[in-house]
């Protein structure tokens, strides 16, 4: 486990940064910004059509958000023959529902931020007509990623929300955890992608699950 700072009462915004920063997928992110900031910087290139790039993240992040959320990370365990299918992201998750306050099992596990990155990075240069343009691509999306971490990492401290949005988030991600893990996939996108999906019920209706902290159980 690391530091208790996020188990105080009266969580500052700087106490829950210190405690961000000793984990090391921010940091991969960070060091992978830069290099694609700077990679973006020395192409040049820039073009209207550069413009639209994050206008199309933004729209589409949302939905992929919330695949991920369903179909990877809330994966359920197959065996076929003696092989039983398992991702090491599902079986993080898992724990990570068990125990939502340990802070180790917030982040993504740095293996398959490395991959994350990586497939990030393989987009940008094979998916664009130009690189300039793959570039800004991928400055975007791993800001997507760094703010994502920042985010699930706080909603699950003891940091209090101080205003409208962060409060709708911080409700939302604590619905999925504590009363309906079928609900509520949006964890940086809250109520976008759920709402169009049909996973966003009024709280005050929606039943308590008896596996919101043990995905997959048999009831």
């Amino acid at each position: 486990m690391s530091a208790p700072t996020n188990t105080r009462r009266g969580l500052t915004l700087a106490d829950a940064g210190r405690e961000f920063w000793r984990h090391p997928t921010p940091w991969l992110f960070v060091v992978a910004l830069t290099a694609a900031v700077i990679a973006r910087i020395a192409i040049g290139d820039w073009q209207l059509t550069d413009t639209v790039v994050p206008f199309a993240i933004a729209a589409g992040f949302p939905f992929l958000e919330w695949m991920i959320h369903v179909f990877v990370l809330h994966w359920r365990p197959r065996r076929i023959g003696r092989i039983t299918l398992d991702t090491l992201l599902a079986r993080k998750h898992r724990e990570h529902h068990i125990a939502p306050r340990d802070v180790d099992l917030v982040f993504i596990p740095t293996q398959s931020a490395v991959g994350a990155i990586g497939a990030a990075v393989a987009i940008a240069l094979l998916a664009f007509p130009r690189t300039g343009m793959g570039l800004t691509f991928l400055v975007v999306m791993l800001t997507c990623g760094l703010v994502y971490e920042w985010c699930h990492y706080l909603v699950h401290t003891d940091y209090k929300p101080k205003t409208a949005a962060y409060r709708v988030i911080w409700r939302d991600h604590r619905l999925h955890h504590f009363k309906n893990e079928h609900y509520w996939f949006g964890v940086t996108t809250p109520g976008t992608a759920d709402r169009v999906l049909r996973t966003y019920p009024d709280p005050a209706t929606a039943p308590a699950s008896p596996t919101a902290k043990n995905l997959h159980a048999a009831m």
